[in-house]
């Protein structure tokens, strides 16, 4: 369940609304030679190992944390579980929160799989405010985990969740079209299920809920 939660949070961090409209964007960055779409694939896949890495050093120091305050797990259930829920109430739009807004601008060129790998490092730094509200959570919930490995772990789920519908479409970027309009015209509507989602999360963190699924991680 904690699985399926987390990747949740990193495939809605792809339909953001600051993250959406960038992707094809992004594959256009990919796409050296449009007539090889294996080499596109290649590069998609060097740019989510980038910003997997980074993701995955969030969860060491997060998991880190959580490890030293594990005898206070209450607290750290109640402070973390809050912080969810002020960003699900972000995303309602009953508070506001400039951290969320990003910055969409990138002027970098990839030319192989290395400068792939560099551009999903910079993406992250970028544009984790971007997606802050769900990777924040998924921190939050590596954080409630109290161990390292778990932290790792969770923020690699996270990582899939937003990767693996970034490689798809960079390999099937104009069959999509249709798919990310449609998306951008709900965009209201996905963002109030977004903030449901995550006060949903958030309650379960906050009422210790959360840690029973937690416990259960290798």
């Amino acid at each position: 369940m904690i699985y399926l939660i987390t990747f949740l949070e990193g495939f809605i961090s792809f339909i953001s609304p600051c993250m959406l409209p960038m992707i094809p964007i992004y594959i256009t960055y990919f796409t050296v030679d449009a007539n090889k779409k294996h080499n596109t694939m290649i590069n998609a896949i060097a740019f989510v190992i980038g910003f997997t890495l980074v993701f995955c050093m969030l969860g060491v120091f997060a998991g880190t944390i959580g490890a030293v305050l594990r005898n206070y797990e209450k607290i750290v259930n109640i402070v973390c579980g809050g912080i969810v829920i002020l960003f699900g109430l972000s995303y309602l739009d009953i508070i506001h929160i400039k951290l969320f807004k990003g910055n969409s601008k990138n002027n970098t060129k990839v030319t192989g799989i290395f400068s792939a790998f560099l551009f999903g490092i910079i993406f992250a730094i970028n544009l984790t405010p971007c997606v802050g509200a769900f990777l924040g959570s998924a921190l939050m919930m590596a954080s409630a985990s109290g161990t390292v490995s778990k932290g790792v772990l969770l923020l690699c789920v996270y990582s899939l969740g937003l990767g693996i519908p970034i490689v798809i479409s960079a390999i099937l970027i104009k069959k999509l079209n249709l798919v990310f309009e449609f998306i951008k015209k709900h965009y209201k509507v996905i963002n109030r299920i977004c903030g449901v989602f995550l006060i949903i999360v958030g309650i379960t963190m906050l009422f210790g809920v959360m840690n029973y699924f937690l416990s259960s991680l290798i």
